[in-house]
């Protein structure tokens, strides 16, 4: 039976992107993203906090280091892999998300007046 490793996450930088130039020529580039999942328990709002290490190659790595910094949010597609009992996701994909001047809490709170 094939297994299937397919990950998809979707959250903000915790901080800005490392790039490493590996002796193979290639590129390097690992960040955090912090990913939120709100609940409700008890008529009580709940908040769970994941945070999830990314590691990009070559031309991908390229794009993350020059456009994102902490903060931005981003959605990643790839796989995991786990290296000496630490799960890390391989990222295949990277889509940058628009950045805002202000929190999304800040926009949506603003029409309510």
């Amino acid at each position: 039976m094939n297994s299937l490793n397919s990950v998809l996450i979707e959250g903000n930088l915790v901080s800005d992107p490392i790039t490493t130039d590996m002796e193979s020529g290639n590129k390097f580039c690992t960040f955090s993203v912090e990913s939120k999942r709100y609940y409700n328990h008890d008529n009580e709002r709940k908040v769970e906090v994941s945070l999830f290490s990314v590691g990009v190659w070559n031309r991908t790595a390229e794009l993350c280091q020059k456009t994102l910094s902490a903060g931005r949010g981003v959605r990643v597609v790839g796989s995991l892999k786990e290296v000496k009992g630490f799960v890390s996701i391989v990222g295949e994909s990277v889509e940058f998300k628009a950045k805002f001047d202000k929190k999304p809490e800040d926009v949506a709170s603003e029409g309510q007046d």
